[in-house]
């Protein structure tokens, strides 16, 4: 009778415990979907500023590239304000107030400035676990050269840099920086330094790397070809991801836009497309940062909208001198540039600044990089006077007090007997 009852009870715990166990991996499953609200994040007022400043550089920036260049770009305006951050931190006099006005931080201390960045960095970093976010600086300068510990210390202190004394008389002295710009940027961006001359004495780098799944990813069975109007007209197909979701969406007389967010939300893509009789230029007439703040404050969620997305993936470089001189730091370039509070004897300027990206958009998510190198050269020695008579010459023996001629002659074919 009691093995008859253990055979009853065992059954009986079958049919409660399996219920139970599905419902356990009901619940777990149901948990991994579940979309963490986005991460409140309180700056304080100066970081604020400093983040209104970075927005207006970066809309700047991209307005003047997108007057003079045809093709695709991408751009990390963080990436370069980050690297000529570090370097202003050696700039003095009217080479600081220079950078100042491009990077649109003037009103700022150089104190809030770094502060600021250091609180931005922080804040982005731990936005969101579900995002991968890297952002990592480095100082290289020459063996033997003498860069000010207050230099070194600011930007290690602030912008957490790597600041290593490197042989630049070394062969593999590019590859040593152009390693760890790929490493940083998992890959992404290879070869950035092309060579180290004789007398450059620092490269000041900044590397990004950000890699995003959507909050709702697109499914690849949905993936297909479709036609893409060029700006010049002519159609080409592409592949181009389709979904039904539910977005912040918002139209007006210049474009319709969406955000898609990644992970839980805090980073997001922003499209804007132009309407149907307006150009990418047009909008970018209207791109100021008071519009940008309006109309990232005018989306309003729509459900059941109709995405199609093309996929794309795209590579750029640029150097960043004319651009930058356009928006106020010429001076920085030129030979009269002060960066003593790098080297206290000064005689050093920018000699480029080299901005690469990559980005691979796809039904996955997004994985995009970006690297910013500040090169930093110094005035060469200025070398001996040439007189080598290779070729006709005249000649004359003279009297300096008198100033009489004593001889006068040319050489056309110079010959020595014994």
């Amino acid at each position: 009778m009691t093995k008859h009852k253990t055979k009853l009870t065992i059954k009986a715990m079958k049919h409660i415990l399996l219920p139970l166990f599905v419902f356990g991996l009901f619940l777990t499953s149901c948990d991994e979907n579940v979309i963490d609200d986005p991460k409140v994040i309180d700056l304080d007022l100066k970081s604020k500023e400093l983040v209104a400043a970075d927005n207006a550089f970066g809309i700047d920036l991209f307005k003047k590239i997108l007057s003079e260049e045809e093709d695709n770009f991408t751009l990390s305006p963080l990436s370069i304000s980050l690297a000529l951050a570090m370097t202003y931190n050696g700039a003095k006099g009217e080479t600081k107030a220079a950078m100042e006005e491009a990077l649109r931080v003037s009103g700022l201390t150089t104190d809030e400035i770094n502060a600021s960045y250091q609180s931005l960095v922080k804040a982005l970093l731990e936005a969101d676990p579900k995002v991968t976010l890297e952002i990592a600086q480095s100082i290289w300068y020459r063996m033997g050269y003498n860069v000010l510990d207050t230099f070194k210390e600011v930007n290690q202190t602030y912008y957490d840099a790597e600041v290593n004394e490197l042989d630049f008389s070394r062969s593999d002295a590019k590859d040593i920086m152009n390693g760890w710009i790929e490493e940083k940027t998992h890959d992404k961006i290879k070869n950035m330094i092309a060579e180290v001359k004789p007398d450059h004495v620092m490269f000041l780098i900044n590397a990004v790397y950000f890699n995003g799944e959507w909050t709702y990813k697109f499914d690849r069975k949905d993936t297909r070809k479709q036609d893409f109007v060029m700006q010049n007209g002519n159609t080409i197909e592409v592949d181009m991801m389709t979904k039904t979701d539910s977005v912040n969406y918002q139209s007006n007389e210049l474009f319709s836009a969406i955000e898609m967010p990644y992970g839980r939300g805090n980073f997001t893509m922003v499209v804007l497309l132009p309407n149907s009789d307006k150009t990418c230029a047009d909008v970018a007439d209207e791109l100021t940062p008071d519009n940008w703040k309006s109309w990232m404050e005018s989306f309003s969620p729509v459900t059941e909208l109709d995405i199609q997305f093309p996929k794309f993936k795209d590579e750029y470089k640029i150097k960043l001198n004319d651009v930058l001189s356009a928006m106020g730091m010429g001076i920085a370039f030129n030979p009269g540039a002060d960066f003593s509070g790098i080297n206290r004897s000064g005689g050093i300027w920018i000699d480029y600044v080299q901005h690469n990206t990559f980005i691979d958009v796809s039904e996955k998510g997004t994985e995009a990089a970006a690297a910013t190198v500040v090169a930093m050269i110094e005035t060469a020695m200025p070398s001996p006077p040439v007189f080598h008579v290779n070729r006709p010459f005249i000649y004359a023996i003279t009297e300096k007090e008198t100033g009489a001629i004593l001889f006068l002659g040319r050489i056309v074919q110079p010959e020595y007997a014994e």
